[in-house]
């Protein structure tokens, strides 16, 4: 149950970290998405096992979304160069 959480809070964190990250996209909502959820699973992952924040507390958002717009900005200077 605790995956899908994250998962459902993934979608979210992908849609939160495009709306504040300026610039054009060149990858689609689906890329984007992906890139949430990975997010909100990595600072999941590094927050709990650093001590940072415990399961549920709101620090978790705030670092899914810090992990997901650099997720996203690294993602976005690998493709520039091949962007159409």
């Amino acid at each position: 149950m605790h995956y899908i959480w994250m998962l459902i809070i993934g979608l979210v964190i992908g849609a939160v970290a495009k709306l504040l990250t300026p610039g054009r996209d060149p990858s689609g909502c689906v890329v984007t998405i992906l890139i949430g959820i990975v997010g909100s699973f990595l600072a999941g992952f590094l927050g709990r096992s650093f001590g940072w924040y415990a399961e549920g507390e709101p620090a978790g958002f705030i670092a899914s979304v810090l992990g997901a717009i650099l997720l996203l900005s690294l993602m976005r200077l690998i493709t520039k160069g091949t962007a159409r």
